[in-house]
């Protein structure tokens, strides 16, 4: 029987595979111009394929490099990134496109969308399924949406982005109040009074005019009575009846109200 050597046989088998692979590794946008393959990504896009717009847009990025098209093709993959749920991804997008153009005209989008990013606004339209609220998930990224909001406004005041973000602020303030009076309730209904008052005082006194502050009074007064303290507890009353006089909480308690906070998003 022959035989072929065994160095030939792996020969043949080696470039047999490499055959294979440069067949089915081939970039199909190699002979494309730039402004196709933005053309192509944003099909992509806007059919809601993001795990294939990326790869073309990071194509451009190299194609177009130096080009306003590389920048705006860092934006694109940036979006396609958060609309695709890959938000560590988006941001980290972000935050090398800001350090290598800080004076891009699209500065002030790259601020705005990077607060879009750790925003969630889906509380209007799910809360009633999840019975679960901003207040009540990662504040971490409410912060640092807040912080990338107010960064757009302060530098880009008449930015056409700006009048959205300062809402979206407004509402990640709100959110925030919640969460220490969410904490508070917590507290006081488990009879550990000290920390109820003392997360109910962080709300009133780090967050002004907020419909939250309403529920913060009324949990001092509860707790400052189931302490004793009374002198306490008639201040924190002079103030909620000055500022709520017609409070629900005075009233019914710890009733669900029927207009919660978020309801002027």
């Amino acid at each position: 029987m022959l035989r072929a050597p065994l160095p030939l046989v792996s020969a043949l088998l080696l470039a047999g595979l490499l055959a294979g692979c440069s067949s089915t590794t081939e970039d199909k946008t190699a002979t494309w111009s730039p402004n196709r393959i933005h053309s192509e990504a944003k099909d992509e896009m806007n059919s809601g394929a993001y795990d294939k717009a990326v790869p073309l847009l990071e194509k451009l990025e190299g194609r177009a490099a130096g080009t306003p098209l590389a920048q705006q093709a860092q934006i694109d993959k940036a979006y396609a990134h958060y609309k695709g749920g890959e938000k560590a991804q988006a941001i980290a997008t972000l935050d090398r496109f800001m350090k290598l153009h800080p004076a891009s005209p699209a500065l002030d989008y790259a601020l705005y969308l990077k607060g879009l990013v750790n925003f969630n606004d889906n509380l209007g339209l799910f809360s009633f399924i999840s019975r679960q609220d901003l207040s009540e998930r990662d504040q971490k990224a409410a912060k640092d949406s807040f912080e990338a909001f107010s960064e757009l406004v302060t530098r880009f005041p008449e930015s056409r982005y700006a009048q959205d973000a300062r809402l979206r602020m407004t509402y990640i303030v709100n959110s925030l109040a919640q969460y220490e009076v969410h904490v508070a309730r917590y507290y006081f209904q488990r009879g550990a009074y000290v920390a109820a008052i003392g997360r109910a005082q962080a709300a009133v006194a780090d967050y002004q005019g907020v419909p939250a502050l309403e529920e913060a009074l009324y949990i001092l007064i509860q707790s400052y009575d189931a302490l004793g303290m009374t002198q306490l507890r008639d201040d924190a009353r002079r103030v909620m009846d000055t500022s709520y006089p017609q409070s629900a909480y005075l009233r019914d308690g710890f009733k669900e109200k029927s207009d919660p906070w978020w309801k002027f998003w």
